[in-house]
C-alpha cells in the first residue's frame, strides 16, 4: 500500500519537476472530504541542510537519506546530468529495490537510477533531450524516448516536467485505484491524458480547434461513438464535401476521423474498465466497439496491453488503512 513517498534531492536539482512529486503527494487533499488519503511525504539528502537548486536558489533540508529506509516510494528529482552523485544515494535506491519499494526518476533523474544499475536490461525513459546520452552512457539500458513514462517491474521513468505528474498519476491508479488518481488530476487540474502517452484514466477532453463547428462536431461524436460516423455523413454536418471536411478534420485534430474516433473508443473503454463491474462485452458495446474482438484488437494496438490485463492493473486496492 501506497502511505510513505521520499524524495531525494541532490546539488542542482530541478524545482519544478521536484513540485510536480510534491503536488501529487505532498498536499494533505484528505481534509477537502476528498478520497485521497494523506501521504507521509519526505524530502530528503545526502547532507542535510541548505541544497542549492538548478536555478541558483536553495532549500533547506532536514531530513538525511536515512528517510528513504521504509519509504513505499522513493523518487530521485531530476539534477544536473553532469554532476557526480554520491554513492549512498545509489545505496538508498538499490535498498529500496531490494525490499520490494517503488523506486521512479523524473526527467535527468534517470541517470543516478542508470548509475545504481538498477535499469540495466530494462525499458525506460527521460526527457528526450538526454535520451541519447544516457543510452550512450548506459548501453545495458533500453531507453525509450517516444514516451511520457514507462513501469518495468516497479521501476517508473519518466520524461520531463508534466510527464513526472503523469508518472505519479500512474502509480496513484496502480496502487489506489483511477477515483483516487481522477481526483487528484481534477485537484490540480492537469490534462488527464496526453495522445502518444501511456495508460491512463482521464475524463475524455476536447481538442481545442480553430473552428466552434468543428469542436461542437468532436463533442457531438464523443457522445454518440456507438454510431458508425461515416467520412460523408460527418462531411454533411458541417456542410463540407468529404475531401475538404478529410482535410480540415486532420489539419485541427492532427488524425483522421476513423482514428480520432478509435482513439475515443478506447479512451472510453479505459474509464469503463476502470470504474465498472461491465464484463468485456458490454464495455465494447458501451465505448461503440460493438464486439469484443474488436475492443481487443484495438485497445491493444494503442496500449499495447488487453483489456483483461488493464483492468486487473488499473482497479488497484483502496486505502483503507489510510
Amino acid at each position: 500500500m501506497l502511505k510513505t513517498v521520499a524524495v531525494i534531492v541532490v546539488p542542482n536539482f530541478s524545482i519544478f519537476e521536484f513540485g510536480t512529486a510534491y503536488e501529487v503527494f505532498g498536499i494533505d487533499r484528505s481534509e477537502r472530504g476528498s478520497s485521497v488519503p494523506a501521504f507521509d511525504f519526505r524530502v530528503c539528502t545526502p547532507e542535510p541542510g541548505d541544497v542549492r537548486m538548478k536555478s541558483g536558489l536553495s532549500m533547506h533540508v532536514d531530513l538525511g537519506l536515512e528517510a528513504a529506509a521504509d519509504a513505499d516510494l522513493v523518487i530521485m528529482a531530476p539534477y544536473g546530468r553532469d554532476e557526480d552523485v554520491p554513492e549512498p544515494v545509489m545505496d538508498t535506491l538499490r535498498a529500496a529495490h531490494s525490499r520490494g519499494a517503488w523506486v521512479m526518476s523524473i526527467c535527468s533523474g534517470a541517470y543516478a537510477l542508470a548509475c545504481a544499475g538498477l535499469l540495466d536490461g530494462r525499458r525506460c525513459t527521460t526527457h528526450w533531450h538526454y535520451s541519447q546520452d544516457l543510452a550512450s552512457r548506459y548501453p545495458a539500458i533500453i531507453v525509450d524516448e517516444n514516451v511520457l513514462y514507462v513501469q518495468d517491474g516497479t521501476i517508473i521513468t519518466s520524461a520531463g516536467t508534466a510527464a513526472g505528474i503523469d508518472a505519479c498519476l500512474h502509480l496513484v491508479r496502480v496502487e489506489l485505484g483511477a477515483s483516487v488518481a481522477a481526483a487528484i488530476a481534477r485537484d490540480m487540474v492537469v490534462p488527464p491524458h496526453r495522445d502518444g502517452g501511456q495508460a491512463q484514466f482521464i475524463d475524455r477532453p476536447m481538442p481545442r480547434c480553430g473552428s466552434a463547428p468543428m469542436e461542437e462536431l468532436l463533442r457531438w461524436m464523443v457522445e454518440n461513438l456507438e454510431q458508425d460516423h461515416s467520412v460523408n455523413e460527418l462531411a454533411a454536418r458541417l456542410h463540407m464535401s468529404a475531401r475538404t471536411f478529410a482535410r480540415r478534420f486532420r489539419a485541427e485534430t492532427g488524425a483522421t476521423p476513423a482514428a480520432w474516433l478509435n482513439s475515443q473508443r478506447v479512451l472510453r473503454a479505459q474509464e469503463l474498465l476502470e470504474t465498472t463491474e461491465l464484463n468485456i462485452d458490454e464495455v465494447a458495446r458501451e465505448a461503440g466497439f460493438g464486439h469484443s474482438v474488436l475492443l481487443r484488437h484495438h485497445f491493444t494496438k494503442v496500449l499495447d496491453t488487453s483489456p483483461q490485463s488493464y483492468r486487473r492493473a488499473f482497479r488497484g486496492q483502496l486505502a483503507e488503512a489510510f
